[in-house]
Protein backbone atom coordinates (compact mmCIF):
# COMPACT_ATOMS: atom_id res chain seq x y z
CA UNK A 1 0.00 0.00 0.00
CA UNK A 2 1.33 3.39 -0.99
CA UNK A 3 1.07 6.57 0.96
CA UNK A 4 -1.63 9.09 0.25
CA UNK A 5 -0.37 11.84 -2.04
CA UNK A 6 -1.61 14.83 -0.04
CA UNK A 7 -0.65 17.36 -2.72
CA UNK A 8 -2.91 15.52 -5.15
CA UNK A 9 -5.64 15.21 -2.51
CA UNK A 10 -5.57 18.99 -2.14
CA UNK A 11 -5.60 19.55 -5.91
CA UNK A 12 -8.44 17.09 -6.46
CA UNK A 13 -10.29 18.32 -3.37
CA UNK A 14 -10.13 21.91 -4.56
CA UNK A 15 -11.48 20.92 -7.98
CA UNK A 16 -14.26 18.94 -6.29
CA UNK A 17 -14.94 21.97 -4.07
CA UNK A 18 -15.28 24.24 -7.09
CA UNK A 19 -17.86 21.88 -8.58
CA UNK A 20 -19.75 21.66 -5.28
CA UNK A 21 -19.73 25.45 -4.91
CA UNK A 22 -21.05 25.95 -8.44
CA UNK A 23 -23.77 23.37 -7.83
CA UNK A 24 -24.77 24.90 -4.51
CA UNK A 25 -24.85 28.38 -6.06
CA UNK A 26 -27.20 27.17 -8.79
CA UNK A 27 -29.40 25.23 -6.36
CA UNK A 28 -29.67 27.69 -3.50
CA UNK A 29 -29.81 30.99 -5.38
CA UNK A 30 -31.19 30.32 -8.85
CA UNK A 31 -33.49 27.35 -8.25
CA UNK A 32 -34.47 27.55 -4.58
CA UNK A 33 -33.45 31.07 -3.51
CA UNK A 34 -36.97 32.52 -3.24
CA UNK A 35 -38.21 29.39 -1.43
CA UNK A 36 -35.38 29.63 1.14
CA UNK A 37 -36.20 33.30 1.74
CA UNK A 38 -39.85 32.39 2.26
CA UNK A 39 -38.88 29.60 4.68
CA UNK A 40 -36.71 31.95 6.73
CA UNK A 41 -39.52 34.53 6.84
CA UNK A 42 -41.89 31.84 8.11
CA UNK A 43 -39.45 31.27 11.00
CA UNK A 44 -39.35 35.00 11.71
CA UNK A 45 -35.70 35.16 10.61
CA UNK A 46 -34.14 37.39 7.98
CA UNK A 47 -32.89 35.63 4.86
CA UNK A 48 -29.24 34.72 4.84
CA UNK A 49 -27.18 37.57 3.47
CA UNK A 50 -23.90 37.80 1.64
CA UNK A 51 -21.97 37.58 4.92
CA UNK A 52 -22.79 33.86 5.12
CA UNK A 53 -21.39 33.08 1.65
CA UNK A 54 -17.72 32.70 2.71
CA UNK A 55 -18.73 30.17 5.37
CA UNK A 56 -20.58 27.98 2.88
CA UNK A 57 -17.85 28.33 0.25
CA UNK A 58 -15.24 27.13 2.75
CA UNK A 59 -17.54 24.35 3.92
CA UNK A 60 -17.96 23.13 0.34
CA UNK A 61 -14.20 23.14 -0.21
CA UNK A 62 -13.83 21.17 3.04
CA UNK A 63 -16.32 18.57 1.82
CA UNK A 64 -14.43 18.33 -1.48
CA UNK A 65 -11.11 17.83 0.30
CA UNK A 66 -12.51 15.18 2.64
CA UNK A 67 -14.19 13.37 -0.25
CA UNK A 68 -11.00 13.15 -2.31
CA UNK A 69 -9.04 12.10 0.78
CA UNK A 70 -11.63 9.33 1.22
CA UNK A 71 -11.17 8.34 -2.43
CA UNK A 72 -7.39 8.16 -1.91
CA UNK A 73 -7.87 6.12 1.25
CA UNK A 74 -10.18 3.50 -0.30
CA UNK A 75 -8.36 3.30 -3.63
CA UNK A 76 -5.94 0.55 -2.55
CA UNK A 77 -8.83 -1.72 -1.57
CA UNK A 78 -11.34 -0.91 -4.33
CA UNK A 79 -8.95 0.11 -7.11
CA UNK A 80 -8.51 3.42 -8.88
CA UNK A 81 -11.14 4.74 -11.23
CA UNK A 82 -14.63 6.10 -11.59
CA UNK A 83 -16.44 3.36 -9.66
CA UNK A 84 -14.36 4.02 -6.55
CA UNK A 85 -14.70 7.79 -6.99
CA UNK A 86 -18.48 7.54 -7.28
CA UNK A 87 -18.50 5.31 -4.18
CA UNK A 88 -16.54 7.95 -2.26
CA UNK A 89 -19.05 10.53 -3.50
CA UNK A 90 -22.00 8.47 -2.27
CA UNK A 91 -20.43 7.87 1.15
CA UNK A 92 -19.69 11.58 1.49
CA UNK A 93 -23.25 12.39 0.40
CA UNK A 94 -24.68 10.02 3.01
CA UNK A 95 -22.61 11.57 5.79
CA UNK A 96 -22.78 15.22 4.72
CA UNK A 97 -26.29 15.46 3.23
CA UNK A 98 -28.51 12.50 4.04
CA UNK A 99 -27.72 12.01 7.74
CA UNK A 100 -27.97 15.71 8.74
CA UNK A 101 -31.15 16.14 6.70
CA UNK A 102 -32.75 13.08 8.26
CA UNK A 103 -31.89 14.46 11.69
CA UNK A 104 -33.36 17.87 10.90
CA UNK A 105 -36.63 16.64 9.36
CA UNK A 106 -38.43 15.87 12.66
CA UNK A 107 -37.80 19.45 13.82
CA UNK A 108 -40.09 20.81 11.08
CA UNK A 109 -38.05 24.00 10.73
CA UNK A 110 -38.13 24.11 6.95
CA UNK A 111 -40.50 22.69 4.35
CA UNK A 112 -39.75 19.04 3.68
CA UNK A 113 -39.58 19.55 -0.07
CA UNK A 114 -36.66 21.99 0.34
CA UNK A 115 -34.76 19.33 2.26
CA UNK A 116 -35.70 16.75 -0.36
CA UNK A 117 -34.52 18.91 -3.28
CA UNK A 118 -31.23 19.77 -1.58
CA UNK A 119 -30.55 16.16 -0.59
CA UNK A 120 -31.35 14.78 -4.04
CA UNK A 121 -29.26 17.52 -5.68
CA UNK A 122 -26.31 16.44 -3.56
CA UNK A 123 -26.85 12.82 -4.60
CA UNK A 124 -25.76 13.84 -8.11
CA UNK A 125 -23.50 16.77 -7.23
CA UNK A 126 -21.10 14.91 -4.91
CA UNK A 127 -20.41 11.86 -7.11
CA UNK A 128 -19.84 14.22 -10.05
CA UNK A 129 -17.42 16.31 -7.96
CA UNK A 130 -15.71 13.10 -6.78
CA UNK A 131 -15.24 11.98 -10.37
CA UNK A 132 -13.62 15.29 -11.29
CA UNK A 133 -11.43 15.41 -8.20
CA UNK A 134 -10.34 11.79 -8.55
CA UNK A 135 -9.21 12.53 -12.09
CA UNK A 136 -6.48 14.72 -10.58
CA UNK A 137 -5.47 12.21 -7.91
CA UNK A 138 -2.42 10.06 -8.59
CA UNK A 139 -0.30 8.24 -6.02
Amino acid sequence: MGKVNMARVVAGGLLAGVIINIGELILNTVLLGPRWEEAFRALGRPPMGNESIPFFVLLSFGIGLLMIWLYAAIRPRFGPGPTTAIGAGFVTWALAYLYPTAGALPMNLFPRDLFLYATLWGLFELPLAALAGSWLYKE
